[in-house]
């Protein structure tokens, strides 16, 4: 028998928009981590608890089901480019907000530019994954997209080093000056504007999807003529469904795991604020290098199930030692822990969008509602934070014991009738 050739990683006429959308996880990985940082930061000069300097990420968080519905089908109206257009503009809006919430000093008006940022935020979310894995064949969609959120991981390393050297520097954590807030956002708004020009004047070539039939043979389309018949018809594919569980599961561990490491490194393992911020930083390079490690070597080689299976019984332990609060044994499982999450967005994502065919981009915006899963459990987490840190580790383990059980089990393609 012939051998089977591999499907290519993406074709030569999606390069260039490849890197275009690489740098749409790029911008929001940066936001996203410098949102953690500023939980050090508003704890100090704005004088908050714990529990309520966690609302920063409930105010990001709780954009995604606000926003991921209304940007599919904006997507799905006007097409992949728009979508990320419209993403951009309001990126762009909520960080030029920060301009009089830094003048205001109020913690109420620094959310409401956080929230306008994230439905940037979720729109880009909503438009990149199903265009990322558009560029090229489904087989190598896991990675494509664990590709992209490698970039994503290079923009959550770029976030806490810039919190940490312009708004945590030795010092500031302790003054009431937001003037570095101000600055920094303002510099992101323009990167953001630079980039959506740029975009403007992209030529995608056209897109097509793989549609598979009733007798499994699969058809391809053009994207513009993707027309699924019904959402009802989506729904029944029920691996989609688990993944919007498991994807829940997974950003709200993220969310509230990256919620308190500053606050982790500054009160048990008694760093500077701004020395913290630069170990999370480290913890973003271990999350990105496995972004890339599973896009280049592993999932040529290990199914993404069982990849996401192994990683998470990974992530259980890193919890478990976390929580016990063993001085250096403990902080370095905690960036182990960050490292090993990495994998765990994009995986499940692609697992997800599996033979979804011209449902893929109504499914993506499904999807990324999963992520209001971000608003609720840092705020949790940090209840119990403000009577002990370390135990605040042990509540992500039942999201992580879930997203096995997906893996093991939920994640196989079935279509209930």
């Amino acid at each position: 028998m012939p051998e089977t050739k591999k499907a290519a990683f993406t074709e030569r006429k999606y390069v260039v928009t490849l890197i275009f959308v690489a740098s749409l996880f790029m911008m929001w990985g940066v936001s996203m981590t410098m949102g953690d940082v500023l939980n050090k930061h508003f704890k100090a000069v704005l004088h908050l608890s714990t529990s309520r300097s966690t609302l920063i990420q409930f105010s990001i968080f709780a954009a995604y089901p606000v926003m991921g519905i209304p940007a599919g089908l904006f997507m799905k109206r006007f097409g992949y480019k728009n979508g990320a257009l419209l993403g951009l503009l309001l990126f762009a809006c909520g960080a030029f907000l920060f301009i009089p919430a830094a003048n205001a000093a109020s913690f109420t008006f620094f959310r409401v530019s956080l929230f306008i940022l994230a439905c940037g935020m979720a729109t880009l979310e909503t438009v990149a994954h199903p265009f990322i894995a558009s560029l090229g064949s489904q087989e190598t969609s896991a990675q494509r997209l664990n590709f992209g959120q490698g970039f994503n991981g290079i923009g959550g390393i770029i976030g806490p080093l810039l919190g940490g050297y312009f708004i945590l520097k030795a010092g500031q954590e302790h003054s009431n000056d937001l003037y570095s807030v101000k600055m920094v956002y303002t510099v992101i708004g323009c990167v953001i504007l630079a980039i959506a020009f740029a975009f403007l004047f992209l030529k995608v070539p056209p897109i097509t999807e793989e549609l598979l039939n009733e007798d499994g043979t699969k058809l391809v389309i053009a994207e513009a003529d993707a027309k699924p018949k019904s959402l009802k018809r989506l729904f029944q594919h029920r691996h989609f469904v688990w993944a919007i569980a498991a994807q829940f599961c997974n950003v709200a561990a993220q969310a509230g795991v990256w919620a308190l490491f500053v606050i982790y490194g500054v009160t048990i393992m008694k760093l500077p604020g701004e020395k913290a911020s630069y170990f999370f930083a480290l913890s973003m390079v271990l999350k990105t290098g496995s972004r890339f490690l599973a896009a280049f070597v592993f999932l040529r080689y290990i199914k993404p199930n069982k990849f996401l299976a192994v990683f998470a019984l990974c992530c259980i332990a890193m919890c478990l030692i976390t929580a016990q609060a063993y001085g250096w044994v403990s902080f370095i499982a905690l960036m182990m822990l960050i490292g090993f999450m990495g994998v765990m967005y994009p995986t499940i994502y692609s697992l997800g969008l599996k033979d979804l065919g011209t449902y893929k981009q109504q499914a993506s915006s499904f999807i990324v509602l999963g992520v209001a899963g971000g608003a609720v459990f840092p705020y949790l987490m940090g209840l119990i934070a403000d009577h002990n840190l370390a135990a605040a580790y042990y509540l992500p383990i039942i999201c992580y014991a879930f997203i096995f059980l997906f893996a093991v089990k939920l994640s196989k393609v079935s279509i209930r009738h």
